[in-house]
């Protein structure tokens, strides 16, 4: 994995200006850090500024929004991306969570405002307040539909809402801590929930009942993700027959990132283990990659890539900073991470540079989402940035 490269947050507008100066820094492991600067020489006709990079850094390409930067002493390179734009209105503290719908109109996001809401995804307009839940919302999503909504909050409840009028059509009860985590089944007639209390439920959407206890650790369940299993995995059996109002569970793996530095992944019908690997700290997110590939984040800056079919060794660990990793997306042919030092980077099998995502100053980017090519983020100082890779 690339040797991490860092750039001041607001490095396009600080080069927009003659003699406008922004700082680079580059990480390898285990050795000193490198420091350096960018400094404008003037603007061109174009608009985009003619850059140059102090000793050991070179300047590969810039636009009016990404800037490629290497470090070739260490191997190192990195393409920044600046936000396309930025939505500030939407809450006025931090934002715990946020999606985007399927179809790419409409995002959903909580904050520690106390608020959820419903907003225009091409310009952060407020479209629905989604009221109901007690304390703090931890999480909320879009079903596949792209109409209708999912929440957790530290109620402990489970809430289903309208997008369209903002109602809440349906309210889970029976987990007895925070729930800190959802997924979505299929197309949704079946979610999952992971809490604070240690357990993992299924629950059936149209009758709004728990259809069971898929998991009970024991350690608050911070992560959950729901994947379909490739052909060779043994998934195991369920010891009774599942219910008639179980949907799409067949087949699928269910993983959940412990506070306990455990990653477990079960079958999600059979309930019946497929592995518990051990971390170097709690497990905060985790999300699969293929039909046998996942991927999970801890605490202290680890990024696992464990292979379903051989589970005991990591295929690889990327550690690129201590700070926590906040979330994990599936992108493409690679994946989107996000940490609590405010880095947000994009790892493409293809690309010998790693696309980050800038703009955040050292404020935790909790979590990422992605629309064709447009990327969502939000961040405990209280913004949405979105991002255009065509401005790559």
């Amino acid at each position: 994995m690339a040797v991490p490269l860092r750039i001041q947050s607001d490095w396009a507008q600080a080069l927009r200006k003659d003699e406008g100066e922004a700082w680079l820094s580059c990480h390898p492991p285990g050795k000193p850090t490198l420091y350096g600067s960018l400094t404008c020489q003037g603007i061109g006709l174009d608009g985009i500024p003619e850059v140059t990079a102090s000793e050991g850094f070179i300047v590969n390409e810039i636009n009016k929004k990404s800037i490629h930067i290497s470090c070739p002493k260490e191997n190192a390179s990195s393409k920044f991306l600046a936000p396309y734009t930025t939505f500030s209105r939407i809450h006025t503290k931090s934002i715990t969570c946020l999606d985007i719908s399927s179809g790419g109109g409409l995002g959903v996001s909580s904050s520690t405002d106390g608020s959820m809401k419903i907003w225009q995804a091409s310009n952060g307009e407020l479209r629905r307040v989604l009221e109901g839940h007690v304390f703090d919302v931890n999480c909320c999503r879009f079903f596949p539909s792209g109409l209708v909504v999912l929440s957790g909050g530290m109620d402990a409840q489970l809430k289903i809402w309208s997008a369209e009028d903002a109602s809440c059509v349906v309210t889970f009860k029976g987990h007895k801590g925070g729930i800190l985590d959802t997924a979505i089944v299929d197309r949704g007639k079946n979610v999952v929930s992971g809490s604070r209390d240690g357990t993992a439920r299924l629950w059936d959407c149209g009758r709004s009942a728990c259809l069971g206890v898929i998991a009970d650790c024991g350690s608050s369940i911070n992560g959950v993700a729901v994947g379909t299993a490739d052909n060779s995995i043994n998934l195991g059996s369920p010891e009774q027959m599942p219910s008639e109002r179980e949907v799409g569970t067949e087949s699928k793996m269910l993983l959940l990132a412990r506070e306990d530095k455990k990653l477990q992944c079960l079958g999600l019908q059979s309930r019946q283990p497929v592995f518990l690997f051990i971390g170097s700290d709690a497990f905060n997110c985790c999300s699969f990659l293929s039909g046998f590939l996942l991927l999970a984040g801890t605490q202290d800056g680890n990024i696992y890539q464990l292979d379903v079919r051989s589970p005991r060794a990591p295929v690889q660990v990327i550690h690129r900073s201590g700070a926590p990793v906040m979330s994990l997306l599936s992108f493409r042919d690679g994946f989107i991470a996000s940490q609590g030092d405010g880095s947000c980077f994009i790892v493409q099998q293809d690309l010998d540079y790693v696309i980050e995502l800038t703009g955040a100053d050292c404020d935790p980017v909790y979590k990422v989402a992605t629309w064709e090519k447009q990327i969502y983020t939000c961040c405990r100082d209280g913004l949405v940035r979105r991002y255009q890779l065509s401005d790559l």
